[in-house]
């Protein structure tokens, strides 16, 4: 499967591993020149660059928080010395999302989600878009979750926020589409990664997957790498379900 990345410049965030790890690898087995972002794990986003860079591709790890707007700012200033303006956009970073009941929950919580939803892809857009602008060519990929759709018990910190993100997607979308960017979401399902360590409801949530299986995280790669491309020039605003058909 061959998609027109070749040069295109990517900025994945979140990258050291899981989905982050997968977009990374995939976009530069399309040609792509990739950053790999991660605040938590350099030495993962090292490993990472390291596969790309063994399969003949152009990879670089750049350490930032993206809910810092000064990191931010230096992060793409990084990208662009090495790489070049940022062309394609990937938010992927997240935190971690607890599961608990309404009571249990703070108004701190749901901003602690809200900052990886919102907050950073605010950030990263900001400091993006004025080059995509004058290229006339951008590509945003917003990394949601099928959870903004199924409203999981005890996870309405995520939920929201995801459900947001697909807001904020929808509204850039329209902001930006007469100056050649298309923004999208891909909203996976549950996709096994390093921190799943309790698999134990695999089975119940297979029974409402129509193919019967869960996905893999490639699977999610070659979503955001086909919405990266020229052959989906003509698509924006799109929250795509990569989850077996559990979700519309």
């Amino acid at each position: 499967m061959n998609f027109s990345l070749h040069g295109r410049v990517a900025l994945v965030t979140g990258a050291a591993r899981g989905l982050g790890s997968a977009i990374s690898k995939t976009l530069a087995a399309q040609g792509a020149r990739v950053v790999v972002n991660d605040v938590r794990s350099q030495e993962g986003a090292t490993r990472v660059v390291e596969v790309i860079r063994n399969g003949g591709g152009e990879a670089l790890a750049i350490q930032a928080d993206v809910l810092d707007g000064g990191q931010v700012k230096r992060l793409v200033e990084e990208t662009e010395d090495h790489f070049g303006p940022v062309e394609i956009l990937v938010n992927n970073a997240v935190g971690p999302q607890p599961n608990r009941p309404l009571e249990a929950f703070t108004w701190q919580d749901f901003q602690d989600q809200l900052d990886f939803s919102l907050k950073a892809p605010l950030l990263l857009m900001q400091a993006t878009v004025p080059a995509m602008r004058q290229a006339r060519w951008g590509r945003v990929i917003h990394i949601g979750s099928e959870i903004a759709e199924l409203g999981n018990a005890e996870l309405s910190t995520y939920a929201s926020a995801k459900a947001a993100m697909t807001g904020l997607t929808r509204a850039w979308a329209s902001e930006f589409g007469s100056d050649g960017i298309t923004v999208n979401l891909v909203a996976p399902g549950w996709i096994p990664v390093e921190r799943h360590t309790d698999l134990s409801g695999m089975e119940a949530y297979l029974s409402n997957v129509p193919l019967r299986r869960h996905g893999t995280p490639e699977d999610i790669g070659f979503a955001v790498a086909f919405l990266a491309s020229d052959e989906a020039n003509f698509i924006t605003g799109q929250r795509l379900a990569v989850n077996g058909g559990k979700t519309f």
